[in-house]
């Protein structure tokens, strides 16, 4: 069976596609390496023994999009990754990402109705809850008007899937996941965002390295135990399995509606404060950061109720935050030895 990965050689995309091949899938990955770089298909096939099909070019692109779904209409399903996702970054740059995260899934949801490609696992987010009235939230917590515009595309994403699912063949599974961090076991694939970090973890490895001077903690003033905002935080594999296990439900027809929800996270909040202590401890460096005023976009405090997922999926984060954290670093000290930190 053939799955395309859009975004398959960013973060969790890559991630996703070692899972993937590992269970005997045909990858097709397209990507525009805006935030990647193509040496991450060499490790894919370090990993796995197999590398995966690579198409580069921008799915924004109407033509080129529809020119790949006919070449591949044999494609059993789709999951879509390829997304601007730095939310400081979108409320700077509203049209940036409404352009690129809306325009790229109308293209392909188009190819999938030319080609009667049925299956799309959507990579949503926990942004599209807003600050939740209760916690933890449920997959049927009411979705706040968003704190950002990349948390707006996802909100709009999943309506355009929606709307889509019911005037046509295409299922699709939203899966909305909170706070990806960690790496790959063997430290040849992980997070390498180009340029400053937008997320916590990559800002906390870079500055233990010395990349960067020291590490901005955006608020210490919520309404939290310590002050810090707070996050569930899963492990990127637990989270790549996930998508596997959520394409194996659309094909073994396991769907119990046309578009399904899921939350995918460990159900645990952790503060900004609390991962700083869990990579001192889990790796013995000491950061050094410094207190910020709060950034634009940012909610205070989310973490999921992650029994639905668990129950109808199958599915459960087993990663500590301290295996998060040290696996982080690991992959960091990877990229320094090779230069690329």
């Amino acid at each position: 069976m053939k799955i395309l990965v859009t975004g398959g050689t960013g973060y969790i995309g890559s991630h996703t596609v070692v899972e993937l091949q590992a269970k005997g899938y045909e990858v097709v990955i397209v990507d525009d390496l805006s935030n990647s770089s193509v040496e991450v298909l060499d490790h894919i096939a370090e990993i796995t023994g197999k590398r995966p099909v690579f198409e580069q070019f921008d799915l924004k692109d109407a033509l080129k999009t529809s020119a790949f779904f006919s070449k591949h209409s044999d494609l059993g399903g789709i999951i879509h990754f390829a997304a601007f996702k730095a939310v400081g970054e979108s409320v700077e740059f509203p049209l940036k990402y409404y352009q690129n995260n809306l325009v790229s899934l109308i293209n392909i949801l188009q190819g999938m109705m030319e080609n009667k490609i049925r299956n799309i696992v959507f990579s949503s987010s926990c942004t599209v809850y807003g600050q939740p009235d209760k916690l933890p939230v449920k997959e049927d917590a009411p979705v706040q008007k968003a704190w950002s515009p990349y948390g707006n595309t996802k909100q709009i994403s999943e309506e355009i899937i929606s709307d889509t699912s019911k005037a046509s063949g295409i299922d699709g599974i939203l899966l909305r996941y909170f706070n990806p961090i960690g790496a790959h076991e063997t430290a040849l694939i992980g997070e390498l965002p180009l340029g400053v970090p937008n997320s916590l973890m990559p800002y906390i490895t870079q500055t233990a390295i010395g990349i960067r001077p020291f590490l901005r903690v955006w608020g210490s003033d919520y309404d939290t135990p310590d002050g810090t905002a707070i996050r569930d935080y899963l492990h990127v594999t637990d989270l790549a399995v996930a998508h596997v296990i959520a394409v194996e439900r659309m094909l073994n027809g396991k769907m119990k509606q046309k578009v399904e929800v899921f939350n995918l996270g460990t159900g645990n909040g952790f503060s900004v404060m609390q991962v700083i202590e869990s990579f001192e401890r889990s790796t013995g460096v000491k950061l050094n950061y410094q207190i910020m005023d709060r950034r634009p976009g940012d909610i205070e405090k989310v973490w999921a109720d992650t029994e639905f997922a668990n129950k109808e999926l199958g599915w459960k984060a087993v990663k500590s935050l301290d295996e998060m954290t040290a696996s982080a670093w690991k992959w960091e000290k990877v990229l320094a030895q090779k230069g690329k930190g």
